[in-house]
Order: structure tokens, then C-alpha cells, then sequence
């Protein structure tokens, strides 16, 4: 298995949005992720095996210090191999070279070990508003 992990990386919206549909477990949904990335997102990390999108993480910030990851994502078939740590660790270090002191992220409690062991996160004091029912 040879992947590679690009910053910024070119993507086709429909592979995008087919690996966060299985991903996830959803439908598949038309978005326009290009879009949504280049007015939301300080960047994001694609992970490739040739041409094969296998891996997602897109990471918005708040225009200072704080970063914050959002829809990571492993192709079903690449879980369990480090695909989702490697890109979490690309998106770090690309938000510290644009000097983002903090990287954030929330997540379902079943993914625990994988932030807190696998990709060195630190448990910390939260808060969250529900805005939709």
C-alpha cells in the first residue's frame, strides 16, 4: 500500500463526496466541495493511493490561532492502516506552519482511542449547543 497525502490537493467533487458517503454511512449528496472548502477552510488533506481518493480531512480555522478538524474520513478497505492518523498529523502540521497554536476536534465517543491514542489529542473541557432538532 503505497499512499501519499497531499495538502490543498486537487480532488474531484464526486469521489469526495462518495467517500464521505460511505464514510459516514449516508446517501450520497451533490456537494460542492470545492467551494465550500476555499470559503470555509484554512485547507484540507487528501490521501491517495494512485489516483484513488482513500482518505479526507479538511481543516477550517477561526482566521487566528484556532484550527479545527472536520469530515475525516478513511475509505472502508484503508481503516486500521494509519491512513486516518498520517492525515491528522498532515493537518497538523500544515495549521502549525500557518501559525495556528491550536488544532480542535469533537468526535463520537467511539472514536476515542483513535484521537486520543493514535493521533495525540488531548481530553479537554468542552461545551456544545444543539441548534437543530
Amino acid at each position: 500500500m503505497s499512499i501519499t497525502y497531499e495538502w490543498r490537493s486537487d480532488f474531484n467533487n464526486a469521489a469526495l463526496n462518495a467517500l464521505h458517503a460511505e464514510g459516514f454511512g449516508h446517501a450520497l449528496h451533490l456537494t460542492d466541495w470545492r467551494a465550500r472548502l476555499e470559503r470555509h477552510s484554512l485547507g484540507w488533506v487528501c490521501a491517495w493511493e494512485d489516483s484513488s481518493l482513500v482518505g479526507f480531512v479538511n481543516v477550517v480555522w477561526d482566521g487566528g490561532v484556532h484550527a479545527f478538524l472536520l469530515d475525516t474520513v478513511v475509505a472502508q478497505q484503508y481503516r486500521a492502516r494509519g491512513v486516518g492518523a498520517a492525515l491528522v498529523t498532515t493537518a497538523a502540521e500544515e495549521a502549525r506552519v500557518a501559525t495556528c497554536e491550536w488544532l480542535h476536534v469533537d468526535f463520537e465517543e467511539h472514536l476515542s482511542p483513535f484521537y486520543f491514542d493514535a493521533c495525540g489529542f488531548r481530553q479537554t473541557t468542552a461545551g456544545l449547543i444543539a441548534l437543530q432538532s
